[in-house]
């Protein structure tokens, strides 16, 4: 009898490399479900993404196991093949906001036996220009931290590194004046912040993307903040975003399928917390229901 084909993507150096000393007994679980593994461990940016591209049809499986970045590069692999394997992921990274989304145990072993066990979830996931994104594009205040923040620093202080970062920046804080357009509406202003995502939660906090969030409607929830007059003002938005109270002064926060960001000037983005490039024109379109992740239980709404 033939075995069926697995591959397995990983980062190494994912979070604190705790995959190091789970590796075996993963594996362990994926032959005693029948699977005949190839084993691929990623050595440089872009690794994962090629893997997967290049994979041949006969894997009826990809996992893939390591961050936000692993699991963008795996999906982006996946769309640039030309034809869809379910993907299993195993958390490893630092904040690991889609896995919570999906509702993935957080033990590494519970997560493999959950990709063995579970059933396929037809998944949103985003196209951004001729890119792919998994939960999030974003520009402005913070959303260069990511990836400016050391590994070192990611493993100690996990989410809060990323606020510690960015909270030097505060007194060089950039407007990008820009003109959205989404679903025959049009809003031109100057924003310190955007995010489009599809996720229930960002940099480790939840309920930041708003209310009853799922992650197969064919629309993503859009966060606009606009340029604070004062240091009083900042604050605000601040909260308010990390409360979740929309005010509707200081921000635009709607749902949509597809939009348009236009700036005179070049705008660094960020996707799924990697370097996103600079772009002067952005559309994004959700792409419904495209990625089958292979999840245990439905994955979680945000909270009412």
């Amino acid at each position: 009898m033939m075995s069926k084909k697995l591959l397995f993507v990983y980062n190494p150096k994912a979070g604190k490399a705790f995959i190091k000393n789970k590796l075996a007994d993963i594996l362990d679980i994926f032959a005693g479900a029948g699977y005949e593994i190839t084993i691929a461990p990623t050595q440089k940016v872009g690794d994962a993404r090629e893997l997967v591209a290049g994979r041949d049809a006969g894997y009826e499986l990809v996992v893939c196991s390591g961050g936000d970045g692993t699991l963008d590069e795996t999906v982006t692999g996946m769309i640039q093949s030309g034809f869809r394997t379910p993907i299993g992921y195993i958390p490893a990274g630092s904040t690991n906001d889609f896995g919570g989304s999906l509702s993935l145990p957080k033990n590494m072993i519970r997560a493999a036996e959950v990709i063995m066990e579970g059933r396929d979830f037809p998944c949103d996931i985003g196209s951004f220009n001729d890119d792919i994104f998994v939960y999030i594009a974003a520009f402005g205040l913070f959303t260069d931290v990511s990836y400016e923040t050391g590994q070192d620093m990611k493993n100690v202080l996990g989410y809060m590194a990323y606020l510690l970062e960015g909270m030097k920046r505060l007194s060089s804080v950039h407007r990008f004046p820009m003109k959205v357009r989404w679903d025959g509406n049009e809003v031109e202003d100057d924003f310190i912040f955007g995010m489009i995502t599809n996720s229930v939660s960002v940099g480790g906090f939840k309920k930041i993307t708003g209310k009853n969030v799922k992650l197969d409607d064919g629309v993503f929830e859009v966060t606009l903040i606009k340029s604070p007059k004062n240091p009083v003002e900042l604050n605000s938005i601040m909260l308010s975003l990390l409360n979740r109270k929309i005010d509707k002064n200081v921000m635009y926060c709607f749902r949509a399928s597809e939009l348009e960001l236009e700036s005179g000037k070049p705008v660094a983005w960020t996707l799924d917390g990697e370097n996103g490039g600079i772009h002067s024109k952005v559309t994004i379109h959700n792409l419904c229901r495209e990625i089958e992740f292979r999840v245990g239980t439905p994955p979680v709404k945000s909270e009412e």
